[in-house]
């Protein structure tokens, strides 16, 4: 017991020593203090939270496609052409006991849109051109032989009907002027015969003319991807409305590179009726004439001339009036021009506003049936027929008049001279000059022209 105390007053003895020892060594007091924290730079970005005057950026930025591709996607259809084509044979004359000439199928395929429950569609005139039987399978599978009831070559549109025993589902039409840049849209269609495909993008450009294309365009520019065999499918709105015919890409490589190109559905509308109600296209005109090459620093298309007795001439158009707007549609260039006026019909009214030195007025124009052009591509050169009375002022008996050129230079211009032989060959016709033209300028040989200057005065003229 006198063991256990001794033990116990040891151990309180040394912790006192070693407390006292602390103390005399370490008298200094220790404060904690926390870590410093580290400023950090402030950045503004252009994120904002959402509140209730951002509901409808929230919306757009949240879209669901899904309505859109499920109210599409069963119009849609797959479009098979089969064309017999001939081919020469000289083995076959010699060697077998045939004329030498074998025939053999070529298929395409595209896609193609229903339009009407009872079976009409729209597709692009390259699907189906030349083909001696067409067949549309619908998204069920079920397959019909096509009719061709129309096609318009320029614009790129035909329209085909099946017969089918039950009403079927189809797109209605939107008007595509009221789509905007940006906007969101979708492009439903059978691309490398992978069948009721679906993709998704932007309208990135409207009225946008295809550099290299001889015709003048206004086609809806997307970024929507599109690939051979889509041609023909359908550009949708995101309620599931046409708004386009989907029917170019630009590409080196042949498949989608980032830009895709439609008709819009203002133009297929305007085609489809112009086909069920005339059987031909209505090409409405105002009646003037531009300068495909003019100063791209141009807002709006240039007036060079103004035919007499149009719809531009009665108005009160002039030359130099620069277009602006149609309907209150903005125009930039011809071809949002173009695909304004194409989207009408001979008869119909529109209000064209003008540019005329700085001053903007509005002009009410009735558009007239378009007339026949004569286009030396070649020479860059638009023709015209002279009247009996312009050639008895003449004092000539034969001869067609440059009403238009490419040439920038008013100074060494040609327009308004009269041609009177090409080749000592006597042309009689606007039509027969530019064969002539276009005849000798692919063969490559010289090409002399004779001429009757403003002045009255003989000219002739050499191009090698």
């Amino acid at each position: 017991m006198k063991k256990i105390f001794s033990f116990l007053g040891m151990a309180i003895l040394g912790g006192a020593i070693s407390l006292g020892g602390y103390k005399i060594l370490f008298n200094d007091s220790i404060v904690a203090e926390a870590p410093k924290s580290t400023s950090l730079e402030t950045i503004n970005t252009n994120f904002s939270p959402v509140t209730k005057a951002r509901t409808n950026e929230f919306s757009a930025m949240s879209i669901d496609f899904t309505i859109a591709a499920e109210k599409t996607v069963n119009s849609v259809v797959h479009v098979k052409n089969t064309t017999i084509r001939t081919q020469n044979n000289p083995l076959d004359i010699f060697f077998g006991n045939g004329n030498g000439k074998r025939e053999y199928e070529q298929v395409g395929t595209g896609s193609g849109v229903i339009i009407s429950s009872d079976g009409y569609i729209v597709t692009n005139n390259h699907v189906i051109d030349n083909a001696n039987a067409i067949e549309i399978t619908l998204n069920n599978k079920k397959k019909y032989e096509a009719e061709l009831i129309g096609a318009d070559a320029s614009n790129d549109i035909a329209l085909l009907k099946i017969n089918a025993d039950v009403d079927l589902p189809y797109t209605p039409f939107a008007n595509s002027d009221n789509i905007k840049i940006g906007e969101w849209v979708l492009a439903v269609g059978n691309p490398y015969n992978l069948t009721s495909t679906v993709t998704a993008g932007i309208v990135s450009a409207k009225g946008r003319d295809l550099e290299g294309n001889r015709n003048i365009e206004s086609f809806i520019q997307t970024d929507a991807a599109v690939n051979p065999g889509n041609s023909g499918g359908a550009l949708v709105n995101t309620r599931g409305e046409l708004v386009g015919i989907n029917t170019a890409i630009s590409s080196k490589t042949g498949s989608f590179i980032g830009y895709s190109f439609a008709v819009p559905s203002n133009i297929a509308k305007k085609i489809v009726d112009d086909l069920l109600e005339y059987g031909a296209i209505q090409e409405a005109v105002i009646g003037i004439r531009f300068n495909p090459n003019e100063d791209e620093k141009t807002l709006g298309v240039k007036i060079v001339g103004v035919e007499e007795g149009q719809g531009a001439a009665i108005a009160g158009l002039q030359e130099n009036d620069i277009i602006v707007k149609v309907n209150d549609v903005k125009i930039s260039k011809f071809s949002d021009l173009r695909g304004q006026l194409t989207a009408k019909r001979p008869g119909e009214s529109v209000n064209i506003t003008l540019d005329r030195d700085g001053e903007l007025i509005t002009k009410t124009v009735k558009l007239t049936k378009k007339v026949k052009r004569f286009i030396s591509n070649s020479f860059n050169w638009e023709l015209k027929d002279l009247s009996k009375k312009e050639l008895k002022s003449r004092k000539i008996k034969n001869g067609v008049k440059i009403i238009a050129t490419g040439d920038r230079d008013a100074n060494n211009s040609i327009q308004n001279f009269i041609i009177t032989k090409i080749n000592d060959r006597e042309v009689n016709s606007a039509e027969k000059a530019v064969t002539l033209l276009e005849s000798v300028a692919n063969s490559r040989y010289s090409i002399v022209i004779d001429m009757i200057n403003t002045d009255g005065e003989k000219e002739r003229l050499r191009f090698r």
